[in-house]
């Protein structure tokens, strides 16, 4: 009896010590000590057209992962959240007649500092500029000569971002719509009729590298998601819809896909050390 009655007091004790910020008022938190991690996974539809490889659109399935966490930081008196997003997207398609299979592939990771502006209890806007960097490749199997293309671009943009909270029979709800727009990039690209063989074995000098913006590769991505709590945890269901184009060296391209993501999101405040402690819903200070 000795011995439980040391272990709960010492339980009580660790308790008053590590978890009263959590039942303080929130201005006495440090608020860059906030992350919110999600991680969601979806399906859809995707449209790729790629007159490098053939002048045929291809429509068929694509799937997408997705990590996304967001802290916020010091900048501004505490007004700017920083957002970080990982994400794949993979897609099969088909051309008209179903006799050819293109295979696409693109890993983009975005960094982007939000402003926020509480417009009033419920409602925020957010916006601010967003560093990108895009990977990847679109593959033709009914090609022998040029078989692929490689997708490789990145640079400087903005995003903007609205959020309303809400509760629904005392539940609470977090809806969110994001816009991110690429402004300033450099893309690679082949120039129109070259090889990639041409390029890397025989060193062309031709013009593969080139400044991209609105006037030939107008893009955007946008996502609307929606959290709620399950029990114990958050859940996420959202929209993807990614548009990518671009117009150079005489080439077009296109990828468009439009997935349904689901998935579950973490609010944490982080102690002294690695030490981190998850939050309700409710504390979600984005």
């Amino acid at each position: 009896m000795k011995k439980f009655i040391k272990y709960a007091l010492a339980t009580c004790l660790t308790f008053l010590t590590v978890f009263p910020c959590i039942y303080a008022q929130k201005d006495s938190l440090k608020s860059t000590h906030y992350v919110v991690h999600a991680t969601t996974f979806g399906a859809g539809h995707a449209n790729v057209f790629e007159t490098y490889l053939s002048p045929l659109e291809y429509t068929g399935q694509s799937i997408r992962i997705m990590h996304e966490r967001i802290r916020m930081t010091r900048l501004m008196d505490g007004h700017v959240s920083a957002q970080n997003i990982f994400q794949i997207n993979a897609s099969h398609t088909k051309n008209p007649a179903k006799s050819a299979t293109s295979y696409a592939g693109l890993v983009n990771w975005s960094y982007t500092l939000h402003y926020q502006f509480l417009l009033n209890d419920q409602l925020k806007l957010l916006f601010g500029p967003m560093f990108e960097l895009n990977g990847g490749a679109v593959y033709n199997e009914r090609n022998s000569n040029n078989p692929a293309q490689a997708k490789a671009y990145g640079g400087f943009g903005g995003s903007g971002m609205l959020v309303y909270k809400f509760n629904i029979r005392n539940c609470p709800f977090i809806l969110r719509y994001q816009a991110n727009f690429p402004l300033l990039n450099i893309m690679f690209s082949p120039e129109y009729g070259e090889s990639y063989y041409e390029i890397f074995s025989l060193k062309n000098k031709g013009n593969h590298v080139l400044f991209t913006s609105l006037h030939n590769a107008p893009s955007i991505r946008q996502m609307v998601t929606l959290d709620f709590p399950i029990k114990q945890s958050i859940i996420r269901i959202g929209y993807v819809c990614d548009i990518q184009q671009a117009k150079v060296n005489n080439l077009k391209s296109h990828a468009y896909s439009h997935d349904f993501m689901i998935g579950f999101v973490k609010n944490l405040y982080l102690l002294k050390g690695k030490r981190k402690i998850s939050l309700p819903i409710a504390n979600n200070p984005f």
